[in-house]
């Protein structure tokens, strides 16, 4: 008889990482079903009954939930209400945790012995520590994707395994020469006057931060005149957003790249890159930035309220230091943005370090094969 997973994913990233993990328990040859809810890519690995919501649950920061708040409750009480039909050998949430904790507190409410497994630690560690001890209660099982996640779940009585990075294998997919180690560090040729700009990967936070790159552009041309811009979008939707924001005049020296992300963090000098998993793979990619980030005013003073730890940027936070400037809402000022990059464009010493520094990063992340082990724990779960 085939066994019932419910997934739980509400952002792009998430339906990336959900999608592969589908994949790697699909290839495990066990009779299994997939139902919930995610975006297209685990839309067309689970076929039938299973919800594309992505376009409306992928908002960001607390004003934009709050102006939302109707539709993200009416779809928790629906998701609870489909679980409860189905009764599926497990739930699997993945990342997106302001909804899918509250939805392990109310599934552990609703039915004790429903399984229910977390995939993509929430970063709970930055926000709420005091929060972990509280999910040992909600959850069966955290999958964590950074080796110091469980270590910290593990002390708290959250039963842990550390799968590695899922994103790894897919980078390593869009690299020139496969494999780690030297492989990896085999240096395309870049270049020299090509700027990476990566204005993040939802519309919000385009309209934020394009405008401010554009200005850090107009900075930098003064004094090197040969630069030229690709600019990495995500969508043909937010391709046509940030043609949108450009005028006439700047438009000569952007080339909009859709879906290239990868080929041009292998290929740019330099990058400036929003905060979020972008950041993870402009280091893995071993491209020197900068991090950019800017949101709403009432988002940015409830993070700074709640955030614990000093740094936005995975690779600083990794680090433990700031390896890669991080320029802040009201210092995310195109002045010193361009400084930034300029230092980072001609000095090699400066270069060197941060790539050197980038690669210890990389080794963190885990080998490949990170879907294949989450699947095989989850399988194991269910047994």
């Amino acid at each position: 008889m085939a066994k019932t997973i419910y997934f739980v994913a509400g952002e792009a990233s998430a339906d990336n990482h959900g999608a592969a993990l589908m994949r790697a328990l699909r290839s495990a040859d066990v009779d299994l079903r997939f139902i919930g809810r995610g975006g297209p890519q685990m839309e067309a690995v689970a076929g039938t009954n299973f919800q594309n919501w992505i376009d409306k649950s992928g908002v960001l920061g607390l004003w934009e939930v709050i102006k939302h708040y109707g539709y993200f409750r009416k779809q928790f009480h629906a998701t609870l209400r489909e679980i409860e039909k189905s009764k599926p050998d497990a739930v699997v949430l993945i990342d997106y945790p302001g909804f899918n904790l509250r939805l392990a507190r109310a599934l552990r409410k609703q039915a004790p012995s429903q399984k229910v497994i977390y995939y993509i630690s929430p970063q709970v560690w930055a926000w709420n520590r005091g929060r972990i001890q509280k999910m040992a209660r909600w959850l069966d099982l955290m999958l964590c994707i950074f080796p110091f996640e469980a270590d910290l779940y593990n002390e708290s009585g959250l039963r842990t395994i550390f799968v590695g990075h899922p994103m790894i294998e897919r980078l390593r997919e869009r690299q020139p020469s496969q494999g780690y180690g030297s492989a990896r560090k085999i240096d395309i040729e870049r270049d020299r006057n090509l700027i990476g700009l990566f204005p993040g990967s939802r519309a919000r936070e385009v309209k934020k931060i394009f405008p401010i790159l554009i200005e850090t552009t107009r900075e930098l041309r003064r004094s090197k005149q040969n630069l030229r811009f690709e600019v990495a979008a995500a969508s043909d939707e937010l391709a046509r957003e940030i043609t949108r924001i450009l005028n006439s005049e700047d438009r000569q020296w952007f080339e909009i790249k859709v879906g290239q992300t990868a080929e041009v963090m292998q290929h740019a000098y330099v990058g400036i890159v929003a905060s979020g998993s972008a950041t993870l793979e402009a280091a893995y990619f071993r491209m020197p930035f900068v991090l950019i980030y800017k949101v709403a005013w009432p988002t940015y003073f409830a993070g700074r309220l709640l955030v614990k730890v000093k740094y936005l940027g995975m690779p600083n936070v990794l680090a433990d230091k700031e390896i890669v400037p991080e320029f802040i809402q009201h210092r995310a000022r195109p002045k010193d943005l361009a400084k930034a990059i300029a230092q980072l464009l001609d000095n090699p010493t400066a270069r060197e370090r941060m790539i050197s520094e980038f690669d210890k990063i990389a080794v963190q992340l885990g080998e490949s094969g990170a879907s294949e082990r989450a699947a095989t724990a989850i399988l194991a779960e269910i047994a």
